[in-house]
């Protein structure tokens, strides 16, 4: 019995430090930054294909970041030429629950499966001597330059039910109720009509 009261206070006491940790740090004034990267291929009339990559930087912490800088130096210079844009860009600060936004062109020089690695973001915090960095997600494999089956006959008829399609729907459904309601009125019609005869 002697044993479990100490180790009962032990427990009760290191739960409180516990929670007083997790409560400073609750309240520590620190940004945190959210980097979301995308990119899409765009494959032009006359054959060359461009890849439109845009970065998104949340700051989701509760205190300013200073010096933002972003750097995506992951697109290979032999595989990869940057025709609008830069593919680095800096700003003085973000606010916190602010969000930045950077966008830039490349166009592809060779064919291949292309994994792009994470952008990096640096900051500065006024608490901290050093850099913070943070990591944007990655991108899904681009398949660039690859092969596209050639246009088929109705190709037309699909985009015009991608587009038109719910609209379609609706007025078949309408079609098929006001059919439904009128077929059995004409029946019970022509009923009525040969019993007047008898």
């Amino acid at each position: 019995m002697s044993m479990a009261i100490p180790t009962a206070k032990l427990l009760t006491s290191a739960i409180a430090v516990l929670m007083l940790v997790s409560t400073s740090f609750a309240t520590t004034e620190v940004p945190f930054m959210v980097v979301h990267k995308k990119a899409s291929l765009n494959r032009l009339k006359s054959g060359a294909e461009r890849v439109s990559v845009s970065i998104d930087i949340y700051n989701q912490g509760s205190s300013t970041a200073y010096d933002v800088i972003l750097t995506d130096s992951s697109w290979d210079k032999d595989t990869f030429e940057v025709v609008n844009g830069n593919i680095s860009s800096s700003w003085e600060r973000l606010d916190a629950g602010g969000i930045l936004s950077h966008s830039f062109e490349l166009e592809a020089k060779a064919k291949g499966i292309y994994y792009g690695a994470p952008a990096v973001v640096t900051f500065r915090i006024p608490t901290k001597a050093a850099l913070q960095e943070a990591y944007s997600t990655p991108i899904l494999p681009l398949d660039v330059l690859a092969e596209r089956p050639p246009a088929k006959k109705f190709d037309w008829a699909k985009r015009l039910l991608a587009k038109y399609g719910s609209l379609i729907s609706v007025i078949s459904i309408v079609i098929m109720f006001v059919y439904l309601i009128a077929t059995p009125s004409k029946s019970s019609a022509a009923k009525a009509s040969s019993k007047k005869k008898r």
